[in-house]
């Protein structure tokens, strides 16, 4: 079986209307507005309390940072006026980081730390003092031992890869560089499965995970971004070894794949199949989209197999953000859009927006409130819709930033 029926929801039968999206897209943003306080963070939704501990969340994932991010970019593509500047805002959101980290400390991480906030106050602010502490800490980030995106240097180094596209200054090409070695050097023989794959120490486990999250996806993301940096015999090596871990590690039925969370041992309690963005078929789609498409036959039919099981699967019952919800699996059907063309892949993204639209007010109705962040929630939601609205897009604060 490559998905599990319980996690999932049957498909709302609305068909797709731009006006209803283009609607929910200001309703989010209003309520955003309405809601944002004057220590410039949101109220935790009950789903998120669990996440971490801090009384505020301030992360470009979970927290103020990504929110402001998002209200900022959908306000520069038209979508939406603004009340409030978030560039005026951003660097409290800093400070109040600095204070009080979410996740007890002060930490490099992109998507739950430092990074991916100081990112979001250069791209609002460019300031100096800001893209020197970045390079600092990306730097300093290199050698971390859980060799996955969300703490360590396969995250961060993204951070310097929009610098690069930002900047175009050397220091953010070497930068990048550094953090190719240290993922090269860390890449190996699976002793699990013929192929090469990283190994996670995390949460107190040492495992060898496949997805966008915490595991090969998101290690090789990076590396195929900038894929254009690498030498050419690197490049070809690194296409190869992508699509052997894909095959390999595969589970297929049918016309349809996907991959489990991981090979070899696995985290307690963690061995559910998924099929969402942070492991499972959606996130190897978005992780890997910029692999180049007529390289190799076989990965091209992986990535349609994947998508596949994507729509068959159907909406994530979790609710409707990006990591693990609705919006985050539609965003494989966009990838796979923009990847061959095919209307049929935007008609898929544009019926999921809709049922996470339902899914949306029906968690509203629940919980009497929004869900105030851009990776599980409502300000990650309206980027998607504005995406589907316009025919395609990347992924909210990895792709685009």
């Amino acid at each position: 079986m490559l998905f599990e029926p319980g996690r999932h929801e049957t498909l709302s039968v609305g068909s797709w209307d731009p006006a209803v999206a283009e609607a929910q897209v200001h309703s989010i943003v209003a309520d955003l507005e309405r809601k944002l306080d004057g220590e410039s963070v949101w109220p935790i939704h009950p789903l998120d309390a669990d996440i971490e501990s801090a009384a505020s969340h301030k992360s470009l994932y979970l927290g103020a940072a990504g929110a402001m991010w998002a209200m900022w970019y959908l306000a520069r593509q038209g979508a939406v006026q603004l009340e409030v500047e978030p560039a005026q805002l951003i660097e409290r959101v800093h400070d109040n980081y600095l204070l009080a980290p979410d996740t007890g400390e002060v930490v490099p991480s992109y998507y739950l730390g430092e990074v991916g906030i100081l990112l979001i106050l250069w791209r609002m602010t460019g300031s100096a003092a800001a893209a020197d502490r970045l390079h600092q800490l990306i730097r300093e980030n290199i050698p971390n031992p859980t060799n996955e995106a969300l703490w360590a240097a396969p995250g961060t180094m993204v951070g310097a890869l929009h610098m690069l596209d930002w900047t175009g200054e050397d220091r953010w090409r070497g930068l990048y560089l550094e953090n190719v070695e240290q993922l090269w050097d860390t890449w190996l023989p699976s002793p699990h499965a013929d192929c090469y794959l990283w190994t996670q120490d995390l949460y107190g486990s040492v495992v060898q995970l496949l997805g966008a999250g915490h595991g090969f996806a998101g290690n090789v993301y990076p590396l195929l971004r900038g894929a254009t940096l690498l030498p050419a015999d690197r490049r070809e090596t690194l296409y190869q070894r992508c699509l052997q871990t894909l095959r390999v590690s595969a589970l297929t039925d049918d016309d349809c794949v996907n991959w489990p969370p991981g090979v070899g041992p696995s985290r307690p309690g963690r061995t559910a199949v998924l099929v969402q963005w942070c492991h499972g078929a959606p996130g190897i789609i978005t992780a890997t989209a910029d692999f180049p498409r007529g390289w190799s036959a076989g990965m091209d039919e992986l990535l349609l197999q994947a998508g596949a099981t994507t729509w068959q699967a159907g909406p994530l019952s979790k609710g409707y953000g990006l990591c693990h919800g609705t919006a985050g699996n539609g965003y494989a059907f966009l990838k796979l859009h923009a990847r061959t063309g095919d209307p049929t892949w935007l008609e898929r993204a544009r019926a999921f927006a809709m049922h996470a639209i339902d899914q949306r007010e029906r968690m509203r109705q629940e919980h009497g409130m929004g869900r105030y962040s851009l990776w599980t929630g409502d300000a990650g939601l309206a980027v998607y819709l504005w995406h589907c609205l316009e025919g395609g897009g990347g992924m909210p604060g990895l792709d685009i930033l």
